[in-house]
């Protein structure tokens, strides 16, 4: 539907770049993993919205418990009051953490959490006499959350123009890739390499300046599900033990259960990062929530020495937190971290399949409901389509056509290649996922056609 924008006021996406290369359907109301528009029409998510909703939508168990608790009580804010609520679940978070991280700091989103690490790792280190330890390492291409300090610690060439003179950014280093490697590269061999660059990097800048080291453990929006070796994370957890650097994991997108463990880090206990930020599915779409896990060690000596003094006003709000904990008790009773293994198992294999009989898919990866499909014009080659042909647009078009709501990427002008999120809410069924596959097998015939017809192949 062609939405006319008003003299005033207007919708959020008027802040967007214009114009918009794929519509967007104006949403009447939404259901588990379904939407409709003011026109009737149905539309799977296949993204989650992008990443947010796990559990789908309208799950009237969140709805009640939001209710009671915003009629009970709605807010108190945490520097002059307490609330049950939130003790109640940061003490639930906590116990699912499991050792290294007996204590959570809440915000109202990724971003806001993020910074909240960032600032902790910093107050930790003047409180300690480490005042020269300030500057944070990163991976290029990543992306840690949209205010200055978080968008400032993330890895993208094409945001050093709005940085120059405005924010410092991270130092970052090549990222571990596991499908777009250089010539004579493994996997394993461009972990090592990035491992090895942290390790340079921080011998370089001096180790007594460098505050902390910021990766997603499983890619997101930046590297489209990139899942590094093992390996990689025990070099990096050795580097930073060694040098005192704090190894923050942002499982914004990777965590809640999205990839069959509640915690990504939870895939690598030999390796457990120092600090971990949530957001995204902890409130599944129903309430703005983010959370900050750290040790008692680190939190309680912060806590002696001068206190981490930073707030928002919503962070812990009370119906956020009921909403939050509605959340875990639909986790366990839907066994919703099975059900990402099982079923992204299932979603993997179909993709796989999808691989084999179309020409344009070079790569599937990912891990549980986290899955990322690559797009290539050659694949010998792994040459990605030229940008003017607009292939991710042209799939976005021809998904919403089907009834499909997909999340494309590109990074860095598509130097790092061209891929599509899939990614469903963690309650998605079977029945959805072979309907979800179906839609996806539609839209890249149709790509494929369109790119046939470009002479591309």
């Amino acid at each position: 539907m062609a939405i006319d924008f008003p003299e005033i006021g207007g919708t959020q996406d008027v802040f967007y770049a214009r114009p918009q290369a794929v519509p967007l359907p104006m949403m009447a109301r939404a259901e588990g993993i379904r939407f409709w528009d003011e026109d009737g029409k149905e539309y799977i998510d296949a993204s989650s919205g992008p990443m947010v909703s796990a559990l789908g939508h309208g799950n009237r168990n969140v709805v009640a418990a939001m209710t009671r608790q915003t009629l009970q009580l709605d807010y108190a804010y945490t520097q002059v009051a307490r609330s049950r609520t939130n003790l109640d679940y940061a003490a639930r978070l906590c116990g699912m953490a499991g050792a290294g991280f007996e204590r959570v700091s809440f915000a109202s989103g990724g971003s806001e959490a993020i910074d909240n690490a960032l600032k902790f790792a910093r107050q930790y280190a003047l409180a300690t006499n480490q005042a020269s330890r300030c500057r944070i390492i990163s991976l290029n291409p990543s992306y840690h959350g949209a205010t200055i300090a978080s968008l400032a610690a993330g890895g993208n060439d094409l945001l050093q123009p709005f940085f120059e003179g405005f924010a410092e950014a991270a130092h970052a280093v090549p990222a571990p890739f596991t499908y777009r490697l250089n010539p004579g590269e493994t996997p394993e061999s461009s972990a090592a390499a990035c491992a090895q660059a942290i390790e340079q990097t921080i011998v370089a800048l001096g180790p007594e300046t460098v505050l902390a080291l910021l990766v997603e453990p499983i890619g997101g929006v930046s590297t489209g599900a990139v899942v590094p070796p093992a390996g990689f994370f025990k070099a990096i957890r050795a580097t930073c033990s060694r040098h005192g650097v704090f190894l923050i994991f942002d499982e914004a997108v990777c965590g809640t259960g999205r990839t069959g463990k509640f915690f990504a880090a939870h895939h690598w206990p030999d390796s457990r990062p120092d600090i971990i930020v949530q957001a995204k599915g902890l409130g599944a779409g129903y309430a703005p929530l983010g959370a900050m896990f750290v040790s008692a060690t680190h939190a309680d000596t912060l806590a002696r020495l001068s206190g981490f003094n930073f707030s928002y006003s919503y962070n812990a709000n009370p119906v956020s937190c009921a909403a939050g904990l509605a959340v875990l008790d639909e986790f366990d009773r839907l066994d919703l971290c099975a059900n990402a293994t099982r079923r992204g198992t299932e979603l993997r294999i179909g993709l796989e399949a999808l691989k084999e009989s179309c020409p344009l898919v070079g790569d599937v990866r990912g891990l549980g409901l986290l899955l990322a499909v690559e797009l290539v014009a050659d694949k010998s080659t792994k040459a990605p389509l030229p940008r003017e042909f607009q292939a991710l647009n042209r799939l976005r078009r021809h998904a919403l056509d089907l009834g499909l709501l997909v999340y494309a990427r590109e990074t860095a002008g598509g130097r790092f290649g061209q891929w599509f999120i899939v990614a469903p809410p963690l309650v998605v069924t079977r029945a959805d996922i072979d309907l979800i596959l179906e839609r996806i097998a539609r839209s890249l015939n149709k790509l494929a056609a369109d790119a046939a017809a470009a002479r591309l192949f």
